[in-house]
């Protein structure tokens, strides 16, 4: 991997981590656009760079660590849970499914469960407007939701929003509760991931890394910001399309 690569990478996944359309989803197409192996390196590297989004999400929340939203992190925890468990005992399986044919699949029905979603969404019903205002219960549907992002194609954040939406949160809300629930979900893998290939990286592949890593860190910061801004605005049908059509050129140019 050289520098070039690292930087698309790097923006690709800043770009699509906290949007609901699936970052692995697009790693692997852009990755083999890229003309890169699927070597232990480069899929090391792009679960790695995902440490550089969770320190967006501090960045851009830094008021919610404090001593005084332990029960909101109480909460992510119990959302977190699920998605753990499954995701240790069926790990070998995960792996196998990883397929640009069951990505391309996973990105359709997941734009159509996006449009299903908002066609039905009321805005005028009450809804937990505030990410601290989440309840225990609503936290537990979300990480039930979340399991569904084991599917390759699916996207965490989809998942979790779809979930969140579902069990009454606001839109902002839905988005916020999914940024903060990265942290341990890909805190856990990117730290596993780290550990297990550090090796890998030292010399002449540090430097790749640290761009990569860079670029990110400053494009998830800045399209976290973006996305709460359009969510005010608008709603989430322009990603259900989105999905949609992508998994379309998915099926008719790699299968």
């Amino acid at each position: 991997m050289d520098i070039f690569q690292s930087i698309i990478l790097g923006i690709v996944e800043g770009f699509t981590e906290f949007l609901p359309i699936s970052s692995t989803g697009h790693m692997i197409v852009v990755a083999q656009w890229l003309g890169m192996p699927e070597s232990e390196e480069n899929k090391a590297f792009m679960v790695i760079i995902q440490l550089a989004a969770i320190l967006a999400v501090v960045f851009n929340y830094k008021d919610k660590f404090s001593l005084s939203k332990i029960d909101l992190w109480l909460k992510v925890l119990v959302a977190f849970l699920p998605l753990a468990i499954v995701g240790f005992i069926f790990k070998d399986v995960i792996k196998e499914a990883f397929t640009t044919s069951v990505v391309a699949y996973m990105f359709i029905i997941g734009g159509i469960v996006f449009l299903i979603v908002e066609h039905f969404y009321d805005e005028k019903k009450q809804h937990t407007l505030e990410v601290e205002d989440v309840t225990y219960k609503q936290a537990a549907w979300i990480g039930f939701a979340q399991m569904f992002a084991l599917i390759p194609g699916t996207s965490r954040a989809g998942s979790t929003i779809i979930g969140a939406l579902l069990v009454g949160l606001s839109r902002k809300a839905a988005a916020e509760f999914s940024f903060l629930l990265a942290l341990p979900v890909m805190g856990a893998t990117s730290g596993y991931d780290l550990l297990k290939h550090y090796q890998d990286f030292a010399n002449e592949s540090f430097m790749p890394l640290l761009a990569g890593f860079v670029v990110a860190f400053v494009v998830a910061y800045f399209t976290m910001k973006f996305f709460i801004q359009f969510l005010e605005k608008f709603t989430f049908r322009a990603f259900g399309i989105y999905r949609i059509i992508f998994g379309l050129i998915l099926l008719i140019w790699f299968i």
